[in-house]
């Protein structure tokens, strides 16, 4: 193997290329990514980037030395339009070809964006993204954040941080339905008014309203109607697959993305995949899975480019504990494992009315998950728990030998 092409510059791109080099391989890497940056990192858009704290060498990944080091052929600015694997090439947007023996697929994904075309109404995913909506913030006291997922909510809290009123729109009964059990969402609900934002929960949007070109009101489902100058949608997010069309490249139902093995392998030789978009069986889990966390684009992406190289000898499985984490009010919200649906819930240390504890999430009587707020080394040390098959009776019994621990 010569040539290496890995589609996407993210955080996935970046580490895949990293572990090629690690595992000593020289030949050449093109690395292709549809925006002009090099790898960033994309948690602190919503965060630091939006209150000021950080920018855009602030977000970088690596610096120029160091990236440099790995000897890339960058083709940025320039976005993955069709896998060619008969040809054993990438094209371009721009009509060129670049040849790879292998490929790792880790296009990530895009913003969903709503259907208007007003000014003042944004999506949070590139730096580009959150440098307009940080000029709106300067400008204006007031927006409105439909959708209280983690986007939405993070911005709520950068938001309330810069001292602007801030309304927050869901069309779920708590923040975090999809990720977080409605016992532990209302905790986050109140965190929420905690802080002073005016949460609309249980009814969604029906559309955006505004006069000369720029936003001033949404309409909600109810009927009634929000004013504000500035809008930002955490609506969610659409997979970059589309390039991978008729290239024999199995895309999965379901969750979406590119079906791969727990090695990464997707259905064409040699082609791997990384990622957002990855989708792979967890036998911890049952089925299969996709996540689009910060650590699994790192750590899949070094598993994707050794087993690359290790060609039909690849061994190295990839059944990850699911990690992330969330910084909220200035308190780390961090999910090992999964916590929805579940059948169970038990609040293992603290408490919620000081909002500060360590919740245990459990389904057909074996642990699932584990989420700290503002607890961080008490969620942390139930990590091994969640790496096998741990029962919820031994897994109580572990948190209550732990917490008469001083």
């Amino acid at each position: 193997m010569d040539n290496v092409v890995i589609a996407g510059a993210g955080m996935a791109g970046l580490h895949a290329a990293e572990s090629l080099r690690e595992a000593g391989f020289d030949g050449r890497i093109t690395l292709v990514g549809a925006e002009d940056e090099r790898p960033y990192s994309r948690p602190p858009l919503s965060k630091e980037v939006l209150t000021g704290t950080g920018g855009g060498a602030g977000v970088a990944l690596r610096d120029d030395a160091a990236f440099d080091a790995l000897g890339l052929d960058l083709r940025l600015g320039r976005a993955a339009a069709r896998l060619l694997p008969g040809e054993r090439s990438v094209e371009l947007d721009d009509g060129t070809r670049v040849q790879g023996d292998g490929v790792i697929v880790a296009t990530g994904a895009r913003a969903r964006r709503p259907a208007t075309e007003l000014a003042g109404v944004h999506v949070l995913r590139t730096l580009a993204d959150a440098e307009a909506l940080r000029a709106d913030l300067d400008e204006y006291d007031r927006v409105a954040v439909v959708g209280a997922g983690f986007v939405g909510a993070e911005v709520a809290s950068s938001a309330r941080a810069l001292g602007r009123e801030v309304v927050l729109i869901e069309a779920a009964p708590t923040p975090l339905t999809r990720a977080v059990d409605p016992r532990v969402g209302r905790v986050l609900t109140d965190l929420h008014r905690d802080n002073g934002v005016d949460l609309r929960l249980g009814t969604g949007v029906s559309g955006y309203e505004g006069a000369g070109g720029r936003v001033e009101r949404v309409r909600l489902a109810d009927g009634s109607a929000v004013e504000a100058p500035v809008v930002v949608c955490g609506l969610g997010v659409d997979l970059n697959t589309e390039w991978l069309e008729g290239s024999g490249v199995s895309l999965a139902g379901g969750a979406g993305g590119v079906e791969c093995d727990a090695l990464g392998r997707t259905s064409v030789p040699n082609v791997y995949a990384a990622g957002d978009l990855a989708n792979f069986p967890h036998p911890r889990y049952g089925g299969r899975m996709r996540l689009e966390h910060w650590t699994n684009a790192g750590e899949q992406a070094g598993v994707a480019a050794r087993n690359l190289l290790a060609g039909t000898g690849a061994a190295e499985e990839y059944t990850p504990v699911p990690y992330f984490w969330s910084d909220q009010y200035k308190r780390k919200i961090q999910l090992l494992g999964q916590a929805a649906p579940a059948d169970t819930v038990e609040i293992v240390h603290g408490s919620p009315e000081d909002r500060k504890f360590v919740a245990f999430f459990g389904r057909e009587g074996l642990l699932i998950g584990v989420l700290g707020l503002k607890s961080t080394p008490k969620a942390m040390r139930y990590r091994p728990l969640l790496t096998e098959r741990t029962t919820w009776e031994d897994a109580l019994a572990a948190a209550g030998a732990r917490a008469a621990t001083p």
